[in-house]
């Protein structure tokens, strides 16, 4: 693995758990795709720094456990014209 790519998903990785972003964030904030987020958070991440991971893993997992109220959010805002 590049060295760049293990930067990259250290920076990754302490943003999300700096700020409790998603995926989807976090992609817009560095303005790469979400696939390059996704891959290097909960791939690339597990070999690199197993601590770091496991941090992360936790926020995914909180963020992906509150998605549908975010969702519903969303569309309550979309038909109220917000």
């Amino acid at each position: 693995m590049r060295d760049f790519s293990r930067d990259r998903a250290e920076v990754l990785g302490k943003h999300i758990i700096d700020t409790g972003a998603t995926v989807r964030a976090t992609a817009k904030v560095f303005k790469i795709s979400k696939s390059t987020v996704h891959k290097d958070v909960t791939e690339r991440l597990l070999h690199i720094n197993r601590e770091l991971y496991n941090q992360v893993n936790a926020v995914l997992q909180k963020n992906k456990s509150e998605r549908h109220i975010r969702g519903g959010l969303a569309t309550r805002r979309k038909y109220k014209g917000e």
